[in-house]
């Protein structure tokens, strides 16, 4: 089977999705680029995950045309085709709709940093975008879905932030790799719940102190990092 080794990793890692109740049904989708190829691998739209299997995964190229397969590309396959030409250092995207940070991304609100927890993955809030305009629903949406979620990172670095919220939509993440994205999607998942929790128990909470939040991240992200075994 052509292109086999990007099908199963894109496979193996869309099974993933379920596994850490972050989708139901046919919800959410993962993609992988291979770019010395020119192609990426994505979970073909509607299909769900317990039907999902290695020869369903979509190849198409950069032009979002079908390069192998027999089924039609994840409805949301614009948006990962523009980040992946946005972002060059990104190897995987992920999206869901996962209860508490799709939560956030319908309230229009960024994530605040309120613990090392974050802090430990993030140097700052997760971003959610503005909604879009009648003009971009009614246009190109999937690719101007992308476009809102750039403009977020003209200030951030998407490598340090591998994660935004879409308004009223959900959130997406990416990384070096897609097995990366997939774990960027737990952490969100997990940093979202705990910053509902957290305002829920305190309305009043405060971010911690940025001293805090360099601390946690640099020492497991900067150059001179010194968390786990190196």
């Amino acid at each position: 089977m052509e292109f086999k080794e990007l099908r199963e990793k894109v496979w193996l890692n869309n099974m993933e999705l379920p596994k850490h109740n972050l989708v139901i049904y046919t919800f959410g989708n993962a993609s992988a680029i291979d770019r010395d190829k020119g192609v990426i691998g994505i979970k073909p739209s509607g299909v769900p995950y317990e039907e999902l299997t290695p020869d369903k995964i979509v190849i198409i190229d950069l032009d979002n045309k079908i390069v192998d397969g027999s089924f039609n590309p994840s409805s949301d396959t614009k948006t990962h085709l523009k980040l992946y030409k946005s972002f060059p250092e990104i190897g995987g995207i992920v999206h869901t709709h996962s209860t508490f940070a799709t939560s956030w991304a319908q309230a229009q609100k960024y994530i605040p940093c309120f613990g090392t927890t974050h802090a430990d993955h993030l140097p700052g809030a997760i971003p959610c975008t503005k909604p879009l305009s009648k003009k971009q629903i009614r246009g190109d949406y999937e690719t101007e879905t992308a476009t809102q979620i750039i403009k977020l990172f003209k200030k951030i670095s998407y490598q340090k932030t591998p994660m935004a919220l879409v308004a009223n939509h959900g959130p997406f993440t990416w990384g070096e790799t897609v097995t990366k994205a997939v774990y960027h999607s737990v952490v969100l998942e997990s940093l979202a719940k705990l910053a509902y929790f957290t305002c829920q128990l305190n309305p009043k909470a405060e971010v911690i102190k940025r001293d805090l939040v360099e601390k946690h991240f640099y020492r497991k992200h900067g150059e001179n990092a010194y968390y786990g075994q190196g």
